[in-house]
């Protein structure tokens, strides 16, 4: 079958189409400019004096680069691509090739278009995710650590560095609250498309009639900030108990009251680390933890302060249903606040997100109201 030049050039058009929107999101000359701006700092005498603040403009440099570095290798593929396609008109062995090309080229896109998605102050950095069980008894407890494994697994698989910093376990199975750091590019935007809570429809494990159950679990999503941001911390206002560490960690995290929980009485905010091997680690990290908290609690009334000023429903996004897990009497996975599902549930606990994450932060970019009020009605109803 001979290949259709006229359809290898339009597809090529399309991509081309779509780099220069990508191109116009990304305000390339601007990017390139701030870089060229940081480099010249880095090349000055006694930059690395200051090892932390040296090492953020090194972070930020690298960032930005990695953004100029991949578009300009999207680029200069497109036009390879437009060589590739003419050939593949001459020889239509080449065809198969011209179609893999293509394919690789559209992935790479996706993940440049998925950086335009990321427009707020924190978006680019680390996060800390905490997960805490909800109405279910022992089922949203066991629950809560399925859907642990889930979020792990997933910032893992996207190449972040995870640490688990808090695990409180249930008394009969699961867990009833943990928490966990993500490092990596733009952690803190990918995991707020999580944040939200969980809904687990199964035949559960724990009744002995074997009966259909529904529970339920949150995840909480904060930014990893710096010690520099503004955030007031009055010690008074801090009750800080200390108590043994519980699960995996050697004898000495067993034997030793090392755990910290720090609570912040003004807000309510309660954070606990138990991970580290001193009190005084697990303290450092539990105020870095209270931080991260405390201004996602600002981001949160800004956020509402700008709804209320357009006259516009502000979604917390925490406490609302964001997803159904259904195992019984079907399987399927529907995100209700942009329809987006998938009938494969056990890819879905096995980590695999990317979809129902990119389908949400699309949404929100786009400025669309949620679907959740009519999505979740037709899952009651199929129960």
């Amino acid at each position: 079958m001979a290949v259709d030049a006229h359809e290898l050039s339009t597809r090529i058009d399309a991509l081309k189409r779509q780099l220069d929107l990508l191109s116009d999101a990304l305000d390339r000359p601007t990017v390139a400019e701030r870089a060229a701006e940081l480099e010249s700092q880095m090349g000055e005498a006694g930059f690395w004096d200051d090892a932390d603040a040296a090492a953020k403009v090194n972070a930020e440099y690298s960032r930005l680069n990695k953004k100029l570095e991949e578009f300009d290798a999207v680029s200069n593929e497109i036009e390879d691509l437009t060589t590739l396609a003419e050939m593949a008109v001459e020889d239509e062995s080449l065809a198969a090739e011209f179609d893999q090309q293509l394919a690789d080229i559209e992935k790479r896109m996706a993940v440049l278009e998925e950086e335009r998605l990321f427009t707020g102050r924190y978006d680019n950095g680390d996060a800390v995710v905490s997960i805490q069980d909800g109405a279910g008894g022992t089922d949203a407890q066991d629950w809560s650590e399925m859907l642990l494994r889930m979020q792990m697994r997933w910032a893992e698989g996207r190449g972040m560095k995870v640490e688990l910093k808090e695990v409180s376990p249930g008394q009969e199975a699961g867990i009833t609250h943990a928490t966990f750091l993500v490092h990596g590019e733009n952690a803190y935007g990918l995991f707020t498309a999580e944040r939200g809570v969980h809904r687990l429809v199964r035949l559960s494990p724990f009744d002995s009639a074997h009966r259909r159950q529904t529970s339920f679990a949150a995840v909480e999503v904060a930014p990893l900030v710096d010690d520099d941001i503004d955030i007031e911390i009055d010690d008074s206002d801090l009750q800080i108990d200390t108590y043994r560490a519980s699960g995996a960690g050697g004898q000495h995290v067993n034997k030793t009251d090392s755990a910290v929980r720090i609570t912040h009485r003004p807000t309510g905010i309660v954070v606990q680390c138990q991970d580290e091997r001193s009190q005084g680690a697990n303290k450092n990290t539990a105020m870095k933890m209270l931080r991260a908290q405390m201004v996602a609690l600002e981001e949160q009334k800004r956020a509402a302060e700008m709804s209320a000023e357009k006259g516009e429903a502000f979604d917390v996004n925490f406490g609302s249903q964001i997803r159904s897990y259904v195992l019984h009497p079907y399987s399927m996975v529907k995100d209700h606040r942009t329809n987006f599902e998938v009938g494969d549930v056990q890819r879905v606990l096995d980590g695999d997100l990317d979809g129902f994450v990119h389908a949400e932060l699309t949404r929100r970019a786009a400025g669309r109201p949620s679907e959740r009020a009519g999505s979740e009605r037709s899952i009651r109803e199929d129960e």
